[in-house]
């Protein structure tokens, strides 16, 4: 079985890396873009499909997300 977790910073949180990327997009031409926020995708591997959801959630209060500023998705696929 598969999970795939998404990272974000959280709303308000400044996204220095993001707005990097928005900067460079403007001056290879790309206009309009007026806001970029950069994540993470992990996807896992998961032998044991019991309780998975809750097993990923606290995988990421533990260690994937630093829950202070950012915030996560689960997905088990």
């Amino acid at each position: 079985m598969k999970a795939r977790v998404t990272v974000m910073l959280k709303a308000g949180v400044l996204d220095v890396q993001g707005e990097a990327v928005r900067h460079a997009l403007g001056t290879l031409g790309f206009e309009g873009v007026n806001g970029v926020r950069q994540g993470k995708v992990i996807e896992l591997d998961l032998a044991d499909q019991d309780n998975a959801d809750e097993a990923v959630k606290t995988m990421c209060e533990k260690l994937l997300a630093n829950t202070v500023i950012e915030s996560y998705r689960v997905e088990i696929l």
